[in-house]
């Protein structure tokens, strides 16, 4: 075979099989080095095709798309720094659990390290950020060589998708010339599947969560941020069996779709409620189980490292189990499934007065919450504007810092069919516009929504270009505070010399020339009183609202509904 023949073979085979292990998706950056690979993803049917010029942008954007299905995507782009510019969404698909699996084109090994131009070092580029990776050999003829890529695709998806997911690398080299012969047959495998397996308890786990459950009288159940692909079925029916109060992050999607008969246990305002020194004397628990990541709730976390709970039981896919508090006493290595089912729950001792006071609470600061709109106009407010007017079948992705936190005080539980997403891996304020749009890409049979401050929309503002390629539809909620909110709230706002300088941080940028340059539909909201815009029916898939705020407004407003709840439960 002549050299452009063992490079067609070579990158088809890749093609083949990483569709041959499910991948459906991939992102392209355009590039010289990786042409090949690009030509025969392209050149592929049944296998979706997204476009992003900016690769800072494209990896975020493949991340959105695999945390909307939970299925791993690829990400192509050339050598150099092109491949550097996907390392902070490789950093929160690894925190975040999400597969990607990131395929980046090198110069052959003569090439490296000689001053040839877009060469830098790509072996092992991401480090510990990546579950795997591995360097590919050149194309040749080599009996092993196409068997190779075989495996080691069919290892790397199963690496990304066992869990905890998260990404894996495969850096490739290529020598010119670049082109190929396009083929419209893959070609066959010789490796057939690979089968991925579950994690449950062990036996005697599982009696050890029996036996602490049944001798439980005051304990709670928490559920942040579950792994992807979670059946929530089997959670709700956990919780129906249990009876115990559950305390629920926005983004466990626990607090919408909520079944009528579980209503009574959940509880969405324990942030408000665990402000209040009387109310954490009150619910003191001897149990604690927690499904999922830690939530963001700063006082939920200092609640636990404040009182010990007795049993701090930690349900986890990952053995490097998420503790931050220190305050664990049991680590449950599983993911949730069937299992949870077999809990025998006979002889419980647990008070149903503990129960009542945790509901009572909730009920109240549910009325204060419910109540804000009538009294106050600011960021909040436009929150609980926007959930209260949601359409069913709506997907809300919520950028970092205040955005969250709004939406974890002000989203009550509802039988209205939204569900809540976010960047919460990092906890960082990049490439949020990008994710959104990908995961809108993957879910367009449902409106999606991203809520997001002026900065971060500032930081992502590239991830537009995507629009110029891909049929993208998105209604983007800007609270133009002119600057960082959040810091605000912290200890930093006291010290007024350098605040602005440094926390603050104002811009003075309104965004009204960004929606004209990518054709989007622009909405400016600068009095309250035009809030309704937000639902007004819109005339084109791409809109973008600007909704002007006050940082100062904003942070009184929150403390007075904080003071309402806390000196009602104090009474």
């Amino acid at each position: 075979m002549n050299e452009r023949e063992i490079l067609t073979n070579y990158v088809y085979k890749m093609v083949a099989s990483l569709m041959q292990n499910g991948v459906e998706d991939v992102v392209i950056s355009p590039g010289s080095r990786s042409t090949p690979l690009a030509y025969a993803f392209a050149s592929t049917k049944n296998m979706s095709i997204y476009r992003q010029v900016d690769e800072r942008s494209a990896a975020y954007f493949a991340l959105g798309i695999a945390k909307a299905k939970a299925n791993p995507v690829v990400l192509l782009c050339t050598s150099g720094t092109a491949a550097a510019n996907y390392y902070p969404a490789i950093v929160e698909a690894k925190y975040a659990r999400v597969p990607l699996i990131v395929i980046t084109a090198d110069r052959p090994h003569e090439l490296r390290e000689v001053g040839a131009p877009q060469a830098i070092n790509q072996i092992s580029l991401y480090g510990e950020r990546v579950k795997w990776s591995a360097e590919f050999p050149i194309p040749d003829e080599g009996k092993m060589t196409l068997p190779y890529i075989e495996r080691h695709i069919a290892r790397g998806v199963s690496i990304a998708t066992t869990a905890p997911f998260g990404p894996v690398h495969f850096n490739v080299p290529f020598r010119e010339p670049l082109l190929i012969d396009f083929q419209e047959e893959l070609p066959k495998q010789t490796f057939q599947n690979s089968f991925v397996g579950r994690i449950a308890p062990s036996e005697q786990a599982e009696d050890i969560l029996t036996s602490i459950i049944n001798q439980t009288k005051r304990g709670f159940i928490i559920v942040g941020e579950l792994a992807l692909g979670i059946d929530l079925e089997q959670v709700w029916a956990f919780i129906r069996k249990l009876k115990w109060p559950v305390l629920v992050e926005s983004l466990s999607n626990l607090r919408t779709n909520v079944p009528t008969d579980c209503r009574q246990y959940i509880v969405s305002t324990y942030d408000a409620l665990l402000r209040s020194t009387i109310f954490k004397q009150q619910v003191v628990a001897d149990t604690v189980i927690r499904f999922g990541a830690q939530p963001v709730s700063k006082f939920l976390t200092n609640f636990l490292m404040e009182t010990l709970p007795t049993n701090y039981i930690v349900v986890d896919e990952d053995p490097m189990f998420r503790d931050s508090t220190a305050v664990s006493t049991h680590f449950i290595h599983a993911t949730i499934g069937e299992w949870i089912s077999r809990i025998n729950i006979d002889n419980t001792v647990f008070s149903e007065e503990y129960l009542r006071h945790w509901r009572q609470s909730e009920d109240l600061a549910v009325k204060h919450i419910c109540s804000y709109l009538e009294f106050e106009q600011d960021e909040g407010a436009a929150v609980r504007y926007l959930i209260e007017n949601l359409p069913d079948k709506s997907d809300l992705f919520v950028s970092s810092s205040m955005p969250i936190r709004d939406i974890d005080t002000f989203l009550l539980p509802t039988t209205k069919d939204i569900q809540v997403f976010a960047n919460r891996g990092a906890n960082g304020i990049d490439g949020v516009v990008s994710t959104a749009i990908g995961f809108s890409e993957a879910r367009k049979d449902r409106e999606m929504y991203l809520l997001i401050g002026d900065l971060a929309f500032l930081h992502d503002v590239n991830a537009l270009i995507a629009t110029r390629y891909q049929h993208c539809k998105i209604n983007i909620i800007v609270f133009n505070n002119d600057g960082g909110g959040i810091f605000s709230y912290l200890a930093q706002s006291t010290v007024k010399e350098y605040y602005e300088d440094l926390f603050g941080t104002p811009t003075a940028l309104t965004f009204s020339d960004v929606a004209k340059m990518y054709e989007m539909e622009y909405v400016g909201i600068q009095e309250f009183n035009e809030i309704e815009k937000i639902m007004e029916p819109k005339n084109n898939p791409l809109r973008l609202i600007e909704i002007f705020t006050d940082r100062q407004q904003n942070v009184a407003s929150h403390r007075k509904l904080w003071q309402h709840i806390h000196e009602e439960l104090e009474q």
